[in-house]
């Protein structure tokens, strides 16, 4: 493998102090010793759960060919012998690092961030730019305090197109990122009611969205959702913030990044999208409206970064949904074969919407049934009843036929959709296992889809354990 930094350049970079005898430098970095590959470095990074400086030893033991360690967790590690880069705190030696990367790099960055769709906006633009260059992006949802500085720290010198998703919980967590990042291009996918819990109201989730345009690089861009309706107050936001170049994705008439023609399939869709004037066919493999959204503000952030747009349009066509977000499998049962869709990662109404959406657009086969298995949406705090309510109205418009329901807060989902919708629930998703398993025949489509600590992900791996697939983890090619 390639050197990713020298020995010195890190401890220039983190004003460390080399204690052992230095490598020449390293190959990667991890602040997981599970995930040590040899020489690579490990940071003994403090976390809420775990102190890493407990498995300095076994990061060494699997080939990292040195730590990063605290001062003041050095004399707890004065009988260990290995190559250690010492510092005052080992969280702000890696921002350090990261800044460092950020001004070397001669990369053009992205930053993404939004309510609903930052992962699967930032994967799509990593698997787009690969066709037309050397990508660097975020790892999983690296996209928190430690992730960001992490990813920034990991870029390699070379890259040519760095893609990083910053997310938040509160007010005041993207703006120390994004400062880290310096992005050319931020994208805000959308304002919805995600963490609402957190905020008074949507006007306040925009305003802690719009941090990102703080670090947006002189001469930079911003790429905002022009069918929301906070568009006009983001676009204000950013001008305040110094962003001159503003543009828009969407449907609206005024959308530079314009969707005109859009033809849904079982397993993909077609558009016609026009593009700075220029109007382009393109298949999305991945199917659902939501996706074709931001494939919109994919194809327009590649375009202001200066990719080959036909490469990024091709490329669409490949575009595969992640585990957790959308990625369907085909699994038999009593003879016949039903359609399992995994949204089990991540929920809040707008999200959810959009999967019930997506499952109300794909055929049945048979007598076959549209089947939603829905588990809570957190942190809506004093909205989350209203908001679970609410749900009652995209269940009908997709024409789902069964619904079945997890977790106290869809207590009120179970309560909104009466008699008119066919329901069962059950308090937890490990009783709701079975009875899912057992409703299911030939010809069905099932979506699953929660917030990722309700736990649903275990009832995609029960399923997928009960059922064996017709072929593993089917996507569009």
């Amino acid at each position: 493998m390639s050197m990713l930094w020298t020995s010195q350049a890190m401890i220039d970079a983190m004003g460390g102090r080399p204690v052992g005898q230095m490598p020449e430098g390293i190959t990667g970095i991890t602040i997981d010793s599970r995930s040590v590959e040899k020489g690579g470095a490990f940071f003994a990074i403090k976390g809420d759960n775990f102190d890493g400086h407990d498995f300095a030893s076994a990061a060494i033991a699997a080939g990292a060919a040195l730590v990063v360690v605290a001062e003041s967790k050095l004399p707890a590690l004065g009988k260990l012998t290995m190559p250690m880069i010492v510092v005052p705190d080992v969280l702000k030696a890696l921002e350090h690092l990261g800044a460092a990367s950020r001004a070397r790099s001669h990369a053009k960055i992205i930053a993404v961030t939004g309510s609903a769709g930052k992962t699967t906006t930032k994967e799509a633009l990593r698997h787009v730019l690969t066709a037309c260059g050397k990508v660097h992006a975020s790892a999983a949802s690296f996209n928190n305090h430690w992730g960001v500085p992490l990813t920034l720290a990991r870029m390699p010198e070379d890259t040519d197109f760095g893609v990083f998703e910053i997310g938040m919980n509160h007010a005041g967590e993207i703006r120390p990122l994004v400062k880290f990042v310096r992005p050319h291009i931020a994208i805000i996918t959308i304002i919805a009611a995600a963490h609402l819990g957190h905020f008074k109201n949507l006007d306040e989730i925009a305003l802690a969205k719009a941090e990102i345009f703080e670090g947006v690089v002189e001469g930079g861009h911003v790429v905002l959702n022009r069918d929301d309706s906070r568009y006009r107050k983001l676009a204000i936001l950013a001008k305040d913030a110094g962003v001159s170049n503003i543009h828009g994705f969407g449907e609206h008439r005024n959308a530079e990044f314009k969707l005109i023609k859009y033809k849904p399939m079982a397993d993909c869709s077609v558009i016609t999208a026009r593009i700075a004037g220029t109007d382009a066919a393109v298949k999305i493999g991945a199917p659902g409206r939501h996706i074709v959204q931001n494939a919109l503000a994919v194809i327009g952030a590649c375009s202001l970064a200066g990719a080959d747009l036909a490469k990024v349009c091709l490329a669409l066509g490949t575009l595969q949904s992640e585990k957790g977000r959308g990625r369907r499998h085909k699994l038999k049962v009593n003879g016949g074969t039903f359609t399992l869709i995994d949204e089990s990662y991540n929920a809040n109404p707008a999200s959810m919407a959009a999967a019930l959406q997506l499952a109300g657009s794909i055929p049945v086969e048979g007598r076959g049934r549209r089947i939603a298995v829905l588990g809570d949406m957190l942190e809506l705090g004093k909205h989350s009843r209203k908001l679970h309510q609410e749900l009652a109205g995209p269940v009908k418009l997709s024409g789902i036929d069964k619904v079945f329901l997890a977790g106290p807060e869809m207590k009120a989902l179970a309560e909104a959709l009466a008699s008119e919708t066919e329901r069962e629930y059950r308090p937890s998703v490990d009783e709701l296992k079975a009875a899912v398993a057992t409703s299911i025949r030939p010809g069905d489509v099932v979506v699953v889809k929660s917030s990722n600590g309700i736990g649903f992900s275990k009832l995609v791996e029960h399923l997928l354990k009960q059922f064996p697939p017709v072929m593993p983890a089917h996507e569009p090619a």
